[in-house]
């Protein structure tokens, strides 16, 4: 494979820059701007030609924007003679848009997919779908990345004592026992559930499976927008006797006024990733994991035609090593 070329669109360029630092390269010289209309303009400005090339670019607020930053990004990589274009991609969106909950709505999360793969993308690499399922949206490889074993090393810091593991909703039960595993197989897990009345007005009412009186409590979703999700699941937890919660995500969108409403709620930390820009000044209850060397060590696998599959089981055997020695 050609050289390396990193490139980033302006969604979340601190992450970028530190991939690309840790990948033992840097970012490489694009103009990524708007014209008066708002349009997009976009020009690499080094050659590409025969390199292997990885494009780094959230799709997070405004998504819309920083979508068609990347797929311009992609289109001008492919027709200035890249060997290979890699879209990385660390926060995807349009993840819960990957089926029809109703009659006449598309299925979002796969026309993005289609229109990467138009765009030029010959590999795509992410971080923790909503949907696992998204992964057979494309026809180009995608290399779908964990964050457990990353977030998994902050929390094991913390006091989980007698520890529940607490999916908020039904769909995220796999999620939850995974990041069980890596904590405390011995831990339990519960699940909050919405029951809706018969009646179409009524509101739905909230009931939990599992255990969680005396316990130390650890909420796990994907992805905050309003954090209505968690905070929901965080007075079910309360009502039910849990003795300290704890909740983390992995993509903090934080739709205005999400980080107030969830330091009003009984958590006593907020644990999310760096996939999408963090807020500065944020309450010290709010701790962010950065997913920049994991990022990076799966850039430089890519260039070098090494397995995925293997980096994927160094990472949870070093994580494994590591809580046999603490």
């Amino acid at each position: 494979m050609g050289r390396l070329i990193i490139y980033a669109g302006n969604s979340n360029l601190p992450l970028a820059r530190e991939i690309a630092r840790r990948a033992g390269s840097h970012l490489s010289a694009a103009t990524v701007e708007s014209f008066p209309d708002g349009e997009t303009r976009v020009r690499l400005e080094e050659s590409v030609r025969g390199a292997d090339v990885f494009i780094i670019q959230s799709i997070c607020p405004p998504a819309n924007h920083h979508l068609m930053e990347l797929l311009l990004m992609i289109d001008a990589a492919r027709r200035a003679s890249a060997k290979r274009v890699t879209a990385v991609i660390p926060y995807y969106a349009y993840s819960r848009q990957e089926k029809k909950l109703t009659g006449r709505e598309p299925i979002s999360a796969k026309l993005v997919a289609n229109l990467i793969a138009t765009a030029g993308a010959n590999r795509v690499l992410t971080v923790d779908l909503h949907a696992p399922a998204i992964e057979g949206f494309f026809d180009i490889p995608v290399d779908h990345l964990r964050s457990a074993p990353i977030m998994a090393d902050y929390l094991r810091e913390l006091d989980l004592s007698d520890l529940v593991v607490v999916s908020p909703d039904v769909g995220g039960v796999k999620r939850a026992n995974r990041l069980r595993q890596f904590l405390d197989e011995k831990a339990s897990l519960a699940v909050v559930f919405k029951e809706r009345p018969e009646e179409p007005t009524a509101p739905a009412i909230l009931g939990m499976v599992g255990e969680v009186k005396g316990k130390t409590a650890l909420i796990i979703d994907d992805i905050i927008a309003t954090g209505e999700t968690i905070i929901e699941a965080a007075d079910v937890l309360v009502k039910r006797g849990a003795r300290k919660i704890y909740a983390c995500a992995v993509h903090a969108v934080f739709a205005p006024g999400a980080v107030e409403n969830l330091l009003a709620a009984p958590i006593e930390k907020m644990v999310v990733t760096n996939t999408i820009p963090i807020p500065s000044g944020l309450d010290d209850r709010v701790v962010v994991v950065d997913m920049a060397p994991l990022l990076a060590e799966a850039i430089r696998y890519i260039h070098e035609g090494r397995s995925m599959t293997t980096l994927f089981d160094k990472v949870e055997a070093e994580w494994r090593a590591e809580r046999a020695r603490s």
